[in-house]
């Protein structure tokens, strides 16, 4: 797989996000996760995406014990700031919560260091600058090699970067989330912090391939997400069949024209799909060589106009955590 730069750093063009091998898309078997974890590390991918929320802690305990022998194999990321405490999400940016956070991290990851450790998101009881002080004092205690942001604005971006460099910064962005293109990227290129987009596939909404809720299962995510509710869900899947007649003209399925728009947006671009599966993973890598028509990608571009894609991409509850531009 070809490589890219990621706030100066190289790494694959695309990574693997690795939360649905631990929770929200439905129950994941355990040895399809671990075969798709070394197919990753054999095909190219060397950028694997976790966090201490995922399955609270199975998913970093998942990747420390099946790539335990591998570790040098790849470039490695990993949050912190998200935290479940007697069932209720909640955010926790305090010095002393990344700290201890960012040590059980690497107990379950089975390794000294984590490449690139993100806030996962903006804690607003605490001012960012003390939030990455501390990230800071790991980097120089050798336990992280680079600081990345979640989901933050751009001010919270330029505020971050002034107190220690940030290597990257991650959001959801896809055909159908396109928000970041107001004022994030823009702020991630003048500082030379590497973008890194999450959920690419719209949580594999454009695969095609979710076309009937009830085939999911109970507990799946999706199910409160309002993109995927109701007459919302149906006048979406509209725009996902457009998605696949024009991959149909090109060889490729939807998934994979949808991966294609957002390596085809920018050059430093490293967006994560997630996978659970080695079936999609190859699928997902086969992207990053294809060579589509300058005017299709036009197209799907204007299909997904904001203005056409129907409902928020989290429930209210969740969409007070985040910390938009305004």
């Amino acid at each position: 797989m070809e490589q890219r730069k990621l706030g100066g750093l190289k790494v694959s063009a695309m990574g693997l996000g690795c939360m649905s091998m631990s929770q929200g898309y439905g129950s994941a078997e355990r040895k399809e996760s671990e075969r798709t974890l070394h197919r990753a590390l054999d095909i190219g991918y060397n950028f694997l995406d976790t966090a201490s929320v995922y399955g609270t802690g199975h998913n970093e305990s998942l990747l420390g014990e099946t790539l335990r022998n591998r570790r040098d194999e790849f470039f490695l990321a990993s949050k912190c700031g998200i935290i479940n405490k007697d069932g209720k999400r909640g955010v926790d940016g305090t010095p002393k919560n990344i700290s201890q956070t960012l040590d059980d991290s690497l107990k379950r990851l089975n390794t000294d260091y984590i490449d690139l450790y993100y806030l996962h998101r903006r804690d607003f009881n605490v001012p960012i600058e003390e939030s990455v002080g501390a990230l800071a004092d790991a980097v120089k205690a050798g336990k992280i090699g680079h600081i990345g942001l979640s989901e933050c604005s751009s001010e919270t971006i330029g505020r971050a970067h002034a107190e220690h460099k940030i290597c990257a910064v991650q959001s959801e962005y896809s055909l159908w989330t396109r928000d970041p293109e107001y004022k994030v990227i823009q702020r991630c290129k003048e500082l030379g912090i590497g973008f890194v987009p999450f959920s690419p596939l719209g949580r594999a909404f454009l695969s095609g391939l979710v076309r009937e809720m009830d085939k999911l299962e109970e507990g799946d995510m999706r199910h409160s997400m309002p993109r995927f509710s109701g007459s919302n869900f149906v006048s979406n899947l509209k725009l996902v069949d457009d998605l696949a007649a024009i991959a149909k003209d090109n060889n490729c399925t939807p998934a994979q024209l949808a991966l294609a728009w957002v390596l085809s947006k920018d050059s430093d671009f490293v967006p994560i799909p997630g996978t659970k599966h080695v079936k999609f993973l190859e699928e997902n890598a086969a992207a990053a060589d294809l060579i589509i028509r300058q005017s299709d990608l036009e197209k799907v571009e204007e299909i997904f106009n904001p203005s056409a894609v129907l409902g928020e991409r989290y429930h209210q509850s969740q969409m007070i955590s985040l910390d938009p531009d305004d």
